[in-house]
């Protein structure tokens, strides 16, 4: 119930604070479906953009060796985001909030408190040189292309089983972040250090480890159109090929969550946090032209003493699509994962996956559905989802 109030309080601040900044002679500029609404100070200090979306999905699963069939249906996602400048454009600062039950399961995790998992981002961005930028706070760590594309911005209906088992997620800390050109090229680094434990844990740093994260980015055609390197599907439909290839290497270093930034914390009989260092290796690629697209990602993660209950092993994913008239695509998506031992806390499988998607105003109103058929050791089977997404 507390949680509850919580919610509805800030939900109502929110609100007072959009209407009285209006009263006070705020600049609202009238803006398309999609655009976020958008309020200026008459002294140009500061300005936000506000917007929400949410997803409704249906999803069933048949298990093809029992023929039993299990069926839900969920708002999957419910998101409310804040961004804009503080005294002038060099300065960004970004909040966004998940508030769907479940987005914001958290439940009895004493090191998130007992509380929701409310908070996804609350990052201030620095940009102290051309070229050259400094977030802190918390936020998504470079890693694996599929996880830092938006859930807004996605090709099928949810990101492949690659991502779950070995995306670093979120953490708080800092990043900093360097772009620049060689001809016709585009390079981007990135280097962030983090606590290493993931977004909204409130306990001491357990073991005293940091995560150190490092990504090298190459754009050999120069950059996509509206930022569509990290975005599914072709929708610009580029006139000219293009593509982007990403090389991320994660150390972790004394964790005791079993991926890391996600996963459950390990402890021995005594209830003792147990540790270990975790490294990672993320190898991805898009590319882009005429309304076709492809992507590929390969994972591996290793443990530094090989300690039962990590998620280590390998995954790799390729998906294609092609976006055909009256905006409606057709992808495909291949996924295979492998534990590297009886010991890890994944487990082997294989999914080939079928999508359809209809665009109605990009991915800020759309439609999709996809049907997946799973392989592992012990049975296979089915699954079947149909989701629309709203975003303004």
């Amino acid at each position: 119930m507390l949680t509850k109030r919580a919610s509805f309080s800030f939900l109502l601040f929110i609100i007072f604070f959009l209407f009285n900044h209006h009263v006070k002679s705020q600049a609202i500029i009238p803006s398309t479906w999609g655009k976020r609404l958008y309020l200026q100070a008459q002294d140009s200090s500061f300005d936000l953009k506000f917007g929400f979306r949410f997803q409704s999905l249906y999803q069933g699963i048949q298990n093809l060796e029992t023929d039993t069939y299990d069926e839900r249906a969920m708002i999957r996602r419910c998101r409310l985001k804040f961004d804009g400048h503080i005294f002038n454009q060099d300065i960004i600062y970004k909040l966004e909030l998940a508030v769907s039950n479940r987005d914001t399961r958290g439940g009895a995790i004493d090191e998130m408190g007992n509380t929701s998992n409310i908070v996804l981002d609350a990052l201030v961005r620095w940009k102290f040189a051309p070229g050259w930028e400094l977030w802190a706070g918390q936020t998504k760590l470079p890693g694996n292309r599929e996880r830092v594309v938006s859930s807004q911005n996605l090709q099928f209906v949810d990101r492949s089983l690659v991502n779950s088992r070995f995306t670093l997620d979120r953490d708080i800390g800092l990043q900093l972040r360097k772009e620049h050109a060689i001809g016709g090229m585009i390079f981007r680094e990135i280097f962030a250090i983090s606590m290493g434990e993931g977004r909204n844990v409130i306990d001491s740093n357990h073991g005293n480890g940091h995560e150190y994260t490092g990504r090298l980015e190459m754009l050999p055609f120069g950059k996509f159109n509206g930022k569509e390197d990290y975005m599914g599907a072709d929708l610009t439909r580029h006139q000219s090929p293009k593509l982007s290839i990403g090389v991320t290497y994660d150390y972790n270093q004394n964790t005791p969550r079993s991926r890391g930034n996600l996963g459950t914390f390990i402890t021995d009989a005594t209830g003792e946090y147990i540790y270990t260092d975790l490294s990672s290796w993320i190898l991805d690629a898009v590319f882009k032209y005429k309304g076709v697209s492809w992507n590929a990602e390969y994972a591996n993660r290793k443990s530094s003493d090989n300690t039962a209950g990590f998620g280590t092993g390998t995954g790799f994913v390729t998906a294609i699509g092609f976006l055909a008239c009256a905006d409606i695509e057709i992808s495909a998506r291949y996924t295979d994962i492998q534990a590297d031992s009886d010991e890890s806390s994944i487990r082997d499988i294989r999914e080939y996956t079928i999508g359809v998607s209809k665009y109605v105003i990009g991915h800020s109103l759309k439609v999709q559905g996809d049907v997946s058929y799973s392989e592992r050791p012990t049975f296979n089977s089915m699954m079947y989802r149909l989701q629309f997404e709203v975003a303004l």
